[in-house]
């Protein structure tokens, strides 16, 4: 019933104030092109103009079905109305490319910006027919090179489009006329300053009237009516005035996202305007090293956006579009965009407003910049001084960025942001989101740092995600290379930066894709890359587990997404992070990353209510050494809260301990009292496991309010197997060959310098962003290649997991054994044969991996584990895998089904492998000169 009093109260508010619109003749309908007939508004990819598609298809990005690269000239004629004669005439394309105009054969002019819509200012035009060309143009020379790698052109999401979209058509305006309205609201001062800038042709007095109302809402307010005389000179006049707000002004946050529209009308002896706007009561600044809205502390729980839109191949033009997309991410915990060396339309905008998102936007470079390069310089200042005037109402648009990973003079990126300032106070600016990757440390004159690392420095402390290219830190980074715990965190990074620091594109692990999303793309992108890897999966007979290694990779990576953004709460005073992401990222190497796919819709791994326990302004946090405990110890678990709704948070925190069978359960309550605006310990749960005698997996269930979380642990019995009846050695010897001939048991672990050209390497983290993209760079930079898994994939019910409890994916309890293994590359065995213990492996190779698998030779029994065992041995996890693998030995459910001889043995271990020559796409970063790890 609230939402349905929200939905009247806002719709009937807007209707109330909406400003009478300007007459405006649209000119979307059929047109003639140089290409053909199409339909504006729309791009050549959707009126299937250009060059079709064609074999063979590439595998790093979606493929254009209709591709077109050059000049179009789009033309028709059209009936001007009688009402527009005398009337001053302005033709707007919302969104395009380079333009060029001629009205009735005579050249209008050319505009070559990309964000702000093109507004040309037409000649005094009689009623009746005349004819409009208009020429558009994306080829490589129409704008600089350095903005053809940005998401705003680049082919690898949106596309590099031709066309118009959005509002198009021309516009009829009064001699006297608004061409501007800011509003600079005051929370602190109760107040608005509306700065206008009004156009006319001759000296004349007028009467600016401002009316005023709150939506979006329940709460009514209706301003007090704003009235004032001003005298107008010939061109345009600037004044500003104030607006009283009234003794209580509603305010805009995520939390209750209330608008306000101002009506503004202008009235002469002989002519009338308006014009409308909305606005939001807020203050965004920083304090310290934390962002504070309206003298509230929020963190930002940001997602990455590239633009990805596979059905349009460009980004939704109206509201409800974006507004739909911003619900979904909203349920996800979400409440901040950051938008990758591109600016959306003002749709976007619009629906943050409503939606309550905080929005950072960026200029379209990814790239240097140079003082010397005054054809970019010119470009982007360009960009930025329009995209302020268009959008800098938007009380959603919180933060401007320069670009992404920028290099190149520092001081000509702070003389931007010095003029930008200037322009507009309204927002925070940074030089732009990763800059130098990091290595620079933060620089004077940003308001926050958008970054993965703060500076140069030893080891991973100065990190601010957990999860990076092998190329960019020792082995992955944190969460691959250190024991897991719930307890670390970036306070010994953030220390080093005076201001916010925001982590740059967190998480990035891979999701092996599902297939079946392949019908999904009915528009003008589709997903020959997806098709290419489902069959390479069939060529190494593994299809039929297609859908198993999208459910165990994206389990596990939806923990160590959990995992990564739990970093960032647990670090008091940290300004948040851009997950790189909810969504899918179908280019550049085809990153599959997404906890959803690329159209912004469930894989089926995880539901909303479950991601939002741990991404969401109130998060209770289990701070715990160690997941993987012995029995003989005191289960120690400190409690924190992670605060950043509006007010203190004093409800208490229940807690229940279970085990997954339900037999044994211990359950408490904590008293809780947390400050607004960072995370504070809570108190302590101790708990002794000496009940428990078997091995098992435990949940730690959290809830505070309506806010809840959770974390597995694994408890094991401190026992150790010994050897009897089962023959255990490093090598495929004599020794081994004779024990299986007489019928017995032999547990193999191989040497890894032995198996070293028939196996991978070992890792526990799905493998970052994609292999084939970071297999290049690190090889170019001379750095160690990523080992490329993504997860194990076992059956829980197989009689090995009886004493070594697991589910089908990778988890914490796994991280020594993974990370210590060789996983072997079984692509010589029959086609059915599985691994009783697979890995999964990336969507490029594909190789059939295995670190623990049997077979039968002869009349022997034959198990092979390529962990290292002694590598793990003292870990709880170490000595009860070693303890699960020789029971499963000694057991009657020990039964290999697949027979090899001696000889196709030691061929499975001395054999060259085939390898798939893997080359990835280029990226616009520069790995190779950053300071060396």
């Amino acid at each position: 019933m609230k939402q349905l009093f929200l939905a009247l109260a806002t719709l009937l508010c807007a209707v109330s104030i909406h400003a009478q619109e300007r007459p405006f003749l649209p000119l979307s309908g059929t047109w003639e092109s140089s290409l053909g007939t199409c339909r504006l508004p729309g791009s050549t990819d959707e009126n299937k103009l250009g060059k079709p598609a064609q074999a063979p298809y590439a595998t790093a990005q979606l493929t254009r079905l209709y591709s077109y690269s050059g000049q179009v000239t789009y033309e028709r004629d059209f009936t001007l109305p009688e009402s527009f004669a005398g009337k001053k005439l302005r033709l707007i394309m919302e969104r395009t490319k380079p333009s060029t105009l001629w009205i009735d054969g005579d050249s209008i002019g050319s505009l070559t910006h990309l964000y702000a819509p093109h507004e040309y200012e037409l000649p005094p035009l009689a009623s009746g027919n005349h004819h409009i060309a208009i020429r558009i143009d994306n080829s490589e020379t129409s704008v600089p090179k350095e903005i053809q790698g940005s998401h705003a052109w680049s082919d690898a999401t949106q596309t590099n489009w031709n066309g118009i979209l959005g509002r198009f058509g021309i516009e009829a305006r009064d001699e006297a006329y608004i061409n501007k309205v800011e509003v600079y609201p005051s929370f602190i001062r109760k107040r608005a300053l509306v700065k206008l800038t009004v156009n006319t042709e001759r000296y004349e007095d007028a009467t600016i009237r401002i009316e005023g109302n709150a939506w979006n809402t329940p709460e009514n307010h209706v301003l007090p009516t704003l009235e004032q005389k001003i005298p107008l000179q010939p061109g345009p006049t600037s004044f500003t005035l104030t607006l009283d707000m009234g003794d209580s002004p509603l305010l805009w946050s995520e939390f209750h996202p209330a608008l306000y529209r101002l009506r503004v009308s202008l009235d002469t002896d002989h002519t009338h305007d308006e014009q409308s706007v909305d606005f939001g009561m807020r203050n965004f600044r920083t304090e310290g090293t934390q962002f504070v809205l309206n003298d509230k502390k929020i963190f930002l729980r940001g997602k990455h956006d590239g633009c990805v839109f596979p059905l349009t191949g460009y980004a939704p033009m109206d509201v409800d579009a974006w507004r739909k997309v911003f619900q979904t991410a909203k349920r996800y915990g979400i409440n901040h965009y950051r938008c990758h060396s591109y600016t959306p339309p003002e749709a976007a905008l619009k629906a943050a407003d409503i939606e309550g998102i905080y929005f950072q936007i960026e200029l379209p470079l990814w790239g240097k910049i140079e003082r010397k390069n005054t054809s970019l310089n010119s470009f982007l200042k360009r960009e930025g001084d329009m995209l302020l005037d268009w959008l800098g109402n938007h009380p959603s648009f919180m933060m401007l960025g320069l670009g992404n990973e920028l290099n190149g003079e520092v001081e000509v990126m702070r003389e931007w942001l010095s003029d930008f300032r200037r322009k507009d106070p309204r927002h925070l600016y940074c030089f732009g989101s990763n800059n130098y990757l990091g290595w620079m440390g933060p620089q004077e004159g940003e308001d926050f740092f958008v970054t993965c690392r703060v500076g140069g420095g030893e080891g991973y402390s100065t990190h601010v995600r957990s999860s990076f290219a092998y190329v960019d830190a020792e082995k992955g980074g944190i969460l691959n290379n250190t024991r897991p715990n719930t307890t670390a965190n970036y306070a010994q990074a953030i220390a080093r930066c005076p201001r916010p620091v925001v982590g740059h594109e967190t998480c990035q692990f891979q999701i092996y894709p599902d297939y079946q999303q392949i019908a999904k793309y009915r528009g003008v992108l589709y997903p020959y890359n997806l098709e290419i890897f489902r069959n390479r999966l069939k060529e190494n007979h593994l299809y039929d587990q297609a859908e198993a290694f999208h459910r165990a990779t994206g389990h596990f990576s939806v923990a160590c997404y959990k995992a990564d953004i739990e970093y960032a709460l647990r670090t008091p005073g940290f300004g948040g992070f851009q997950m790189l992401d909810l969504q899918d990222y179908p280019g550049q190497g085809s990153a599959l990353v997404g906890i959803l796919d690329a159209f912004m819709e469930t894989k089926g791994i995880t539901d909303p209510e479950t991601f939002y326990g741990f991404c969401a302004p109130v998060v209770p946090l289990a701070e715990m050494k160690d997941f993987c405990w012995q029995n003989t110890q005191t289960l120690q678990v400190r409690v924190a809260l992670s605060n950043y709704e509006e007010n203190d948070w004093n409800t208490p925190i229940r807690w229940q301990l279970i085990s997954d069978d339900g037999t044994w359960e211990k359950k408490g309550t904590l008293s809780c009292s947390a400050p607004q605006g960072n995370v504070t310990p809570i108190g302590n749960i101790e708990l002794p496991l000496n009940e428990l005698k078997t091995a098992q997996r435990l949940t730690l269930n959290l809830q505070t309010g309506t806010y809840h979380n959770y974390y597995h642990l694994w408890v094991y019995p401190e026992e150790q197997e010994n050897t009897e009846g089962v023959y255990v050695d490093s090598l495929l010897n004599k020794q081994v060959k004779a024990k299986l001939a007489k019928g017995e048991t032999v547990l193999l672990l191989p040497r890894h310098k032995d198996i070293g050209k028939q196996s991978v390497g070992g890792m526990f983290t799905p493998d970052y962003w994609n292999y084939a993209m970071f297999k290049t760079i690190s090889e170019n930079a001379g750095k160690e290649v990523s080992p490329g898994t993504m997860s194990i994939l076992a059956d829980p019910a197989h009689p090995l997991f009886r004493h070594f409890p697991t589910e089908e994916h990778s988890d914490w309890q796994w991280w020594s054994i993974t990370r210590n293994s060789r996983p072997m590359i079984l692509n010589h065995t029959n086609k059915a044969y599985r691994p009783v213990v697979q890995v999964i492996d990336n969507i490029e190779r594909n190789h059939k991996l295995g670190i623990v698998f049997e077979f039968r030779i002869g009349k022997g029994k034959l198990l092979v584990c390529t962990t290292d065992l002694n590598a793990i041995k003292g870990t709880p996890e170490g000595n009860q895998f070693r303890t699960a693998l020789l029971r499963y030995a000694k057991s009657a459910q020990f039964q290999p089904d697949t027979v090899l001889t001696w000889e196709e043995l030691t061929r499975l271990f001395t054999e060259d492998i085939i390898q798939r020559d893997i080359q990835g796409v280029k990226n616009q970063s520069d790995y190779s000169s950053n300071v060396p790890m």
